[in-house]
């Protein structure tokens, strides 16, 4: 699987995007994907999840009510769509994939096998 995710850009607080991330694979419409983001000097953290090509999805609490994530199976392709955005959602965002996750390592990127290249979204104040 390869992905490749794009979208990002600078925005105002309040602001929205919706981030892509498309793939090449058979096994991409059977994987768990998911969105993880690293701040300028933090670690690489959790956003949304999508679990194994269906439809239950899984946020950060940071995130909870302003992202969803989605699948576009036909396109191959999974969105994930940034509503109010915060300053502190500024950070480099990364689509991952894997298809032998288990459930208890949703949170870990340590565990994900497949990885876009990263986009920039940077909200200013």
């Amino acid at each position: 699987v390869q992905l490749q995710a794009s979208g990002g850009g600078l925005v105002q607080a309040g602001a929205s995007l919706r981030l892509s991330c498309a793939a090449s694979g058979r096994t991409f419409s059977r994987s768990t994907v998911a969105w993880f983001r690293q701040p300028p000097g933090k670690e690489r953290e959790f956003v949304a999840a999508l679990w194994r090509g269906g439809s239950t999805t899984y946020f950060a609490d940071s995130v909870k009510g302003r992202f969803t994530i989605s699948r576009d199976n036909a396109k191959n392709t999974v969105y994930l769509q940034m509503n109010s955005l915060k300053p502190e959602d500024t950070a480099v965002y990364y689509c991952a994939a894997s298809s032998s996750l288990i459930l208890s390592s949703l949170y870990s990127w340590t565990q994900y096998n497949y990885w876009g290249q990263g986009t920039q979204v940077t909200v200013s104040s």
